[in-house]
């Protein structure tokens, strides 16, 4: 078909929200695959990342942001920063709202700042499947007058419903142009990024709210073996002694589950075989560490 009868469009979309909205899992079941890490926990995203899907001739690039709350601490500050900087120029705005989430300050704030934006935005509201549906409507209606949006969307990201509509619309809201990526790159993130991340991933479904805000993941070598196959190694950090012992377990048993699962899902996703080696280290203040901030990808702040 010719480019004038079909032209080719791209754009940049960015999916913000509160903690555990359902973000990441929406970005993944935008782009056909796992991109974004996922945890029934609040603030499992901590960086900007780019998740790229596909939508007949339109090339959608997805900014998965950390979830926007009240920040106190410098961490905190750095990942609400850059929730707010992934949306800056973006074609559209998506705002996703935990359909089953009670109404708070919290959200009232956060849909007055999108509604100042200049952005186009649209509302989506996510996880429809478990909420009372006598709700859903008196929400909508309340935020969509508050926030100014375009279009409203009810989905479930996690079992997909509503989605493929949203796809649709988002397609044929990105401008005209050519692709930024090749068809087959589905994010921006480098492999060596993705491990960090897919390690991460299991600290939280594995120590629950024992550890994971006070723990970072940082990448110390990555090399690609003579038959192909991967040798990762990766620093866990936490701030005291009493931390270590959680993510070590008892005789190592905890650190040995981490490694085997986050190793099989890094060979699922790279496609090939996976060598992980962890080792977790006490560094009290890691979080206050500027050096740290850039290594896995937040922008310092004051």
């Amino acid at each position: 078909m010719s480019e004038d009868t079909n032209p080719t469009r791209c754009g940049l979309v960015a999916v913000i929200g509160a903690p555990n909205a359902g973000k990441s899992t929406l970005v993944n079941q935008l782009v056909g695959q796992k991109v974004a890490i996922t945890s029934p926990k609040a603030q499992t995203t901590r960086t900007r990342l780019l998740g790229i899907a596909l939508a007949g001739p339109a090339q959608i690039m997805l900014v998965d942001t950390p979830g926007i709350f009240d920040p106190d601490r410098r961490f905190d500050r750095a990942m609400v920063n850059a929730a707010w900087e992934g949306s800056d120029g973006a074609d559209v705005i998506a705002l996703v709202v935990d359909a089953k989430a009670k109404r708070s300050d919290r959200l009232e704030r956060l849909v007055e700042q999108v509604a100042m934006r200049p952005e186009r935005k649209i509302l989506v509201l996510n996880k429809v499947d478990i909420a009372a549906k006598d709700k859903l409507l008196v929400q909508a209606q309340h935020l969509h007058a508050s926030g100014g949006f375009d279009e409203v969307f009810f989905i479930s990201a996690l079992t997909g419903d509503g989605v493929e509509e949203l796809k649709a619309w988002l397609a044929a809201a990105m401008p005209e142009g050519q692709w930024h990526f090749p068809e087959d790159q589905v994010s921006d993130a480098s492999e060596r990024l993705l491990a960090t991340e897919i390690t991460r991933e299991q600290l939280f479904n594995q120590l629950h709210a024992e550890l994971p805000y006070a723990s970072a993941v940082v990448p110390e070598k990555y090399i690609t073996r003579k038959d192909g196959s991967i040798e990762i190694h990766q620093q866990i950090l936490v701030a005291r002694d009493t931390q270590r012992a959680i993510v070590l377990g008892k005789g190592g048993a905890r650190i040995k589950e981490i490694g085997e699962k986050a190793r099989a899902e890094l060979s699922r996703v790279l496609g090939v075989n996976v060598h992980l080696f962890l080792h977790v280290k006490v560094q009290e203040g890691w979080d206050e560490d500027r050096e740290i901030y850039e290594t896995i990808g937040l922008g310092w702040v004051k």
